[in-house]
């Protein structure tokens, strides 16, 4: 068995730690990113950051679908990571500065994908389909962050210097 890897990037008009805000944001956020391939997103625990739990269903083709329910940890200040805990799947949302006012969304799915004839077309077709996926969650991510005001900037940190998506609300 082979790890299968899917990404998609887009660059965004806006400051790296508010996007980052945005896309640890579990309750409010993430439900209105997600695309017509997802389904049934509910969240187990928590609301932002690490520690949140939330779940869905991912239709990637009629045939695919996937129950999915990940845990989320930040492990660095740039990085999202959406562990599943019904498969071998890992999602990393990672977020870099760019200049002035923008930064580089890039999501990365990895797995560990079949062996036998099923394996080679899931390396094949798997990533292409997911990253097409993802560019239209990046993309609905991108207007969603245009739309929404900005709050007042003196009281917003880098989620990088910690606190503001540190840690969950967790039940």
């Amino acid at each position: 068995m082979a790890d299968v890897t899917a990404s998609a990037t887009r660059t965004i008009s806006a400051p790296a730690f508010r996007v980052r805000r945005m896309l640890a944001d579990y309750e409010t956020v993430r439900p209105r990113i997600l695309t017509e391939h997802y389904r049934d997103y509910v969240l187990h625990s928590g609301t932002v950051g690490e520690g949140t739990v939330a779940g869905w269903t991912l239709q990637a083709t009629s045939k695919r679908v996937r129950e999915v329910v990940v845990d989320v940890s930040l492990p660095m200040h740039d990085k999202i990571v959406e562990t599943d805990r019904n498969s071998t799947m890992v999602t990393t949302w990672k977020v870099t500065p760019g200049p002035p006012i923008t930064c580089t969304v890039t999501v990365t799915s990895t797995w560990q994908g079949a062996g036998g004839i099923g394996g080679f077309f899931e390396r094949r077709f798997a990533p292409k389909a997911l990253a097409a996926i993802y560019d239209g969650v990046l993309a609905n991510l991108e207007k969603i962050v245009a739309e929404e005001p900005e709050a007042d900037s003196s009281s917003e940190t880098d989620p990088g210097d910690s606190a503001s998506v540190e840690r969950s609300d967790q039940d």
